[in-house]
């Protein structure tokens, strides 16, 4: 892993492309370079700030910390610390310039329809070139939320309809697992910072929402662990008494998941360092309800309101 130093200092990146990178609001990066002096960004002559990839590297530094419970004070003591000494923090990931996304020849449900084509004809390279095919044109969230997610609806549903048989949903299902499995051991792995395990309540065997979640998470950074579908809760605490994860998410789809979590909130609370539960699925997407009666954090219908609502909390504690 390398030194916070090693990378790019050229100013080339404004405050809203920071946030969108780190996750930290421009009123906060303000009031830390006031009060700490931790960044001296480039300052154009209209005002606006302009920040280089090193700056980007040690507010990651920063903020996974923060989120593991430290104070942004000793955080910076432990920083003025290592530069007394001439030496620097090391990075948390692996400098990756964003690849240029070019112009879709085509809208994304169109690419969930020509993957659902694939997928039901058993043509796994076909399936997997379209699969690469859309990265090119759209980033890792948009190809879940509206080329995965909605092709899978399709075969859910011509399975409901009889038009597909259980055979076809299921070896569909197994494609796509192995593209998001190459993609999560593709990502650097964080070790660092607040740790958010991941996967299915018990008895939920479906688990393409949770490792999509999973994936964006690993993505955006964060110490994460996928630990796949059907988690006792016994297990669960068992395993929180050893790893102490600050939020536990799980998927729920279905009302046995649901019930059998009715008290699991309950039991973190009494673990050392009470970690949080948190929840999502298609349940709640269809019983608005039952978001009241199961204790713990409902994150949002979306991968994106997902990852919206873990951050506020790491961040600020709330949702």
């Amino acid at each position: 892993m390398s030194q916070i130093d090693s990378y790019p200092t050229e100013p080339e990146f404004t405050i809203k492309a920071v946030q969108h990178r780190t996750g930290i609001k421009p009123v906060t990066l303000r009031a830390w370079e006031r009060r700490y002096s931790l960044l001296e960004p480039v300052r154009l002559p209209n005002g606006y700030r302009l920040y280089s990839e090193r700056d980007i590297q040690l507010l990651l530094w920063v903020q996974r910390r923060v989120d593991s419970g430290i104070s942004i004070s000793q955080v910076v003591q432990q920083y003025n610390q290592i530069r007394e000494k001439g030496a620097w923090p090391e990075s948390i990931q692996t400098y990756s310039p964003a690849k240029p996304r070019k112009q879709p020849p085509r809208p994304a449900r169109h690419y969930a329809e020509i993957m659902f084509g694939a997928l039901v004809a058993h043509n796994e390279v076909r399936a997997a070139a379209i699969f690469e095919e859309s990265q090119i044109y759209f980033d890792l969230l948009t190809i879940f939320q509206e080329i995965i997610q909605p092709a899978l609806a399709l075969l859910e549903e011509s399975w409901y309809l009889g038009d597909i048989p259980i055979a076809t949903r299921h070896m569909a299902t197994v494609v796509l697992k192995g593209r998001l499995s190459g993609i999560m051991q593709g990502l650097p792995t964080i070790k660092e910072g607040a740790l958010i395990l991941v996967g299915g309540g018990p008895e939920e065997m479906y688990e393409m929402d949770a490792m999509m979640l999973s994936v964006l998470l690993r993505q955006s950074n964060y110490h994460v662990e996928y630990l796949g579908p059907d988690l006792p809760t016994e297990d669960l605490i068992d395993y929180s008494k050893i790893a102490r994860p600050k939020l536990i998410c799980l998927a729920v789809n279905s009302e046995p998941t649901s019930f059998l979590l009715r008290n699991f909130s309950k039991q973190l609370s009494a673990i050392r360092g009470k970690p949080k539960f948190a929840y999502f699925g298609r349940y709640f997407e269809q019983n608005n309800d039952n978001e009241e009666a199961l204790p713990g954090v409902y994150l949002g219908s979306s991968l994106k309101t997902n990852l919206e609502s873990i951050r506020r909390y790491l961040t600020m504690g709330v949702v």
